[in-house]
Order: C-alpha cells, then structure tokens, then sequence
C-alpha cells in the first residue's frame, strides 16, 4: 500500500466530462468513467453526498469497479455538519418526522436532534459496502464558517465520533480561530484525543496560501482548494468559477515536501485535489505524484 495516495475530489465533474481532456470518447458512463479514473488513481473523494444521503447500492458499485485497495473518501451529507440543507434531499422516512413549519421551507439549517442522529444512522448503513469491501477510507466533515469554537461546537464533534466509533473521520474547519491562539492547543489536542483527522487545507482564504502541517489521526489528510481568491469573494460567480486555479509547479513541489514530513507521522496520507475546473485537479494531481517520489 503506498504510503500517500493522491487524488481528486469527485470524478465525474461536469466541467471535467465536456473538456475532453482526461476521459476518452468512448468512456460515456459513470461505471466506465470510475473505471478509468482508477487506472490513474488509487484514491477519490465523493462530493455528491454532501447533497444528499448516499445509496447503499451506490457504495456496492464503487466498490465493485474499482481494483483491490482503491479507497473512496465521503463527504458527509449537509445536514451533518450544519449547513443549510435542501428539505427535498431529505429521505422519505425522515421528512415524516419533521415539523409541518420546517416543511414549508426549501432549506433548513436546524433539525430535531432525533432526525440529525438517525441521518447518522443512515450516513453510515449506506457506505457499509465500501467498509466491508475495504475501500472506506475518511468520512470528511467540512464544517461552515459559523461554525466556532465553542461547548455547543465540541458536543457535536463528540456525537460525530459517538455515531461513528469505527470510521476514519476527517474535519476541515472554514474558521481559523480553531488553529490559531488561544483555540488552537485545545481544538488539536480535542482531534487527538478523539482520533479525528484534522484536514491541511490550501484555499483562497488563508493568508500567505499554506496552512500548518498537523497530524492529529493515524490518517493525514491535505485537500487543495486552489487560490483563486478573486473569484472566491466575489458576489455571483458560478461555484465552478471560484475552483478554476491550476497550481505551478513550485507551489505543490513545496507543499510535496510538507506532506512527505506529514507522512512520516501519520500511518497513511492523503492528497486531494478539488481544483475541480475542466482538467485542472487532474494534472496538478498527477504533477503531485510525480513530485512525491522525488521529494
């Protein structure tokens, strides 16, 4: 098994599929196209359970076309993590436990605490096939800006790892006051404590581009968000817009160098690339590989 593993943050991006620069012509379908993806890459991470619960029989096809030892990384679905939630991604079986006023509306940011812990329940049933299979590596808790340190912030970090006791969990805060002073001792030893992986990111929003190296997990996890900081801030670009940067080689042959020391610490790292625009996350992905081996 090699000791980091490099990927990108979903593989069938749209802009991806209509630039005709990764996937040939004939690979039209969505098991061909993961099928060719893993013959590049041994890792990815699924983005489209972040918009809705995902389907067991979904995770028993990853599991199914993809070789022995790829590994499958999930984000865990909105409601999770506390951002704003569609109510018509909401299962069936959970929306009849819902209060008529939260029905009424499109999203909904908060829920009865017995509906966020059996969306757990469910979170976890669906991927049983990947875990079962061996292909489960983090489930990837991306948690909003709003989202501070704080005793309410910490009890919900506790229920994540209370209702998933036997999984690789991974936490990617969008607040800084978690990793800097006088939060920052606290919140690394709390991960520690609770083996949970906090996610190294590299964004718009961090001054200076590199954020700190810290393993907190047997698992070490990197995701590149790229740095388009103009698009990022401004009012009404497209979602896609914001990811189109493609990372010089210089500024990934350093952070090559950041995640070989990481991985002395961690048993196994992971390097994503969510630069999701056309091909950019593929060839910085693959630059990335290359520049680890010779780090």
């Amino acid at each position: 098994m090699e000791k980091t593993r490099v990927g990108t943050a979903s593989w069938t991006d749209k802009t991806l599929i209509e630039s005709s620069t990764f996937y040939p012509r004939q690979v039209t379908t969505s098991e061909d196209r993961l099928r060719f993806y893993a013959e590049h890459f041994d890792t990815v991470e699924v983005d489209s359970t972040y918009y809705a619960l995902p389907a067991e029989r979904n995770a028993l096809l990853w599991a199914r076309r993809t070789p022995p030892g790829f590994v499958f990384h999930i984000k865990a679905y909105s409601m999770l993590t506390g951002h704003p939630t569609l109510v018509k991604s909401i299962p069936k079986v959970l929306r009849q436990e819902l209060p008529k006023e939260i029905l009424e509306k499109a999203q909904v940011k908060e829920f009865p605490k017995e509906v966020v812990e059996a969306a757990f329940d469910m979170f976890a049933a669906a991927l049983r096939p990947l875990k079962e299979a061996g292909k489960l590596g983090c489930l990837l808790f991306q948690f909003p800006p709003w989202f501070v340190p704080s005793a309410r912030a910490y009890t919900w970090l506790e229920l994540v790892r209370e209702k998933l006791p036997d999984h690789h969990l991974s936490v990617e805060f969008r607040n800084w006051r978690w990793i800097t002073s006088p939060e920052k001792e606290t919140s690394l030893k709390f991960l520690k404590d609770h083996t949970i992986a906090y996610v190294v990111i590299d964004a718009p929003w961090i001054k200076g581009w590199e954020g700190p190296v810290v393993v907190t997990a047997p698992i070490a996890y990197v995701r590149f968000h790229g740095r388009n900081r103009e698009n990022w801030f401004k009012k009404g670009v497209e979602t896609v817009e914001r990811y189109r940067y493609l990372y010089k080689e210089a500024d990934l042959k350093r952070w090559a160098e950041k995640v070989k020391r990481a991985s002395h610490e961690a048993d196994q790292t992971f390097a994503i690339f969510n630069n999701c625009y056309e091909n950019y996350g593929i060839k910085n992905a693959k630059t990335f590989q290359q520049l680890l081996q010779e780090a």
